[in-house]
């Protein structure tokens, strides 16, 4: 038991570090109005490209739901922004069209 108890605190360090590190780093700096600009965008960008492959193939004969729920997800995130509202209510319209 104590084996794997190391095992496990050793790995839970090697990935924290190479987490923290630049964290730390670049924590009291300013950075340029561009970069972050850009990491504004890294957190939508990585919810898209887990989501979407999952989505096409969730409902593989009824493709309109996926398309409705994208498109929900895409013009309230456009219009109105955030993550979470735009994951449920695509997950709602989704619903609705299958059920329909």
């Amino acid at each position: 038991m104590s084996n794997y108890l190391f095992l496990i605190l050793a790995m839970a360090l090697v990935t924290y570090i190479p987490r923290y590190l630049p964290l730390a780093m670049i924590s009291k700096r300013e950075l340029p109005p561009r970069l972050h600009e850009f990491l504004k965008y890294i957190p939508c960008t990585a919810l898209g490209a887990l989501i979407i492959p999952g989505v096409f193939t969730a409902t593989p004969k009824i493709p309109m739901a996926s398309l409705g729920g994208i498109a929900f997800a895409f013009i309230y995130g456009w219009y109105k922004g955030g993550i979470i509202v735009s994951v449920l209510g695509s997950i709602l319209v989704a619903f609705i069209l299958l059920s329909l």
